[in-house]
């Protein structure tokens, strides 16, 4: 009987490390479709913007991998931390198939800016991306080490990406005050900085996700939010 447990538990433990893999490989993915994202955006490149789209159904597929390994994990009747790994797992997974989603919606705008004469401000938005970019790998590094500690530093630097954003959406709005050509292009711009800002929020999730993973329903400490862009008067 007692080698019955240890074979389903090993199974069982198995089971989890095969779905926090699935999570680490999805994580990459996304981050490296939203690198690719703003490397077309510099190069106002067509052709690599529409292989970035089609990529984001790998993501996608994984999402639904996970989904369904997750049910697996349920239905052999966890304890508590268990469901917090399931929990956490289905949450998190949640939040990176939504940053796959924003990179492939950053590379269609990116071929929408390419029928416009190169703007100044892309400089701009590459820098609110790879302050994305790196809160995504710090808090999949975090997920993968399991340290809460390193989940609310991540959760604590959204306030400058936050900043970086309002900044970039003020610049844009002054922008197109000033030269009636540069509304089409700034528009875009916008939403592709909104969606940059977004990415972030997506990164502080899965930190709170970390920290409920390893914490429970202990609440993190609170921070500030910065994006006062909807207040914002030119």
């Amino acid at each position: 009987m007692h080698n019955e447990h240890d074979h389903i538990v090993k199974r069982y433990d198995d089971e989890q490390a095969r779905l926090s893999d699935e999570i680490q490989r999805m994580g990459a993915m996304s981050v490296a479709q939203l690198e690719a994202a703003l490397d077309v955006i510099e190069r106002r490149d067509d052709n690599a913007a529409a292989r970035i789209i089609a990529n984001d159904e790998a993501i996608d597929a994984l999402e639904h991998e996970v989904s369904q390994d997750v049910m697996k994990l349920a239905l052999r009747g966890p304890m508590a931390t268990d469901l917090r790994i399931i929990l956490a797992a289905l949450r998190i997974a949640s939040d990176i198939e939504r940053v796959g989603d924003y990179a492939a919606n950053l590379a269609k705008r990116s071929m929408a800016l390419n029928t416009a004469p190169p703007m100044p401000q892309v400089r701009g938005l590459y820098a609110l991306g790879r302050l994305a970019a790196q809160q995504m790998r710090d808090v999949l590094a975090a997920y993968r080490e399991l340290d809460a500690d390193a989940a609310q530093r991540v959760r604590e630097r959204d306030t400058e990406l936050d900043l970086q954003y309002t900044a970039l959406f003020r610049e844009l709005l002054t922008y197109m005050m000033e030269d009636a050509r540069a509304i089409t292009p700034c528009t875009h711009l916008l939403f592709m900085a909104k969606n940059l800002e977004r990415i972030g929020d997506h990164a502080t999730n899965i930190a709170e996700n970390v920290w409920f993973l390893i914490h429970g329903e202990e609440l993190m400490p609170p921070r500030d939010k910065r994006d006062d862009s909807s207040t914002t008067v030119v």
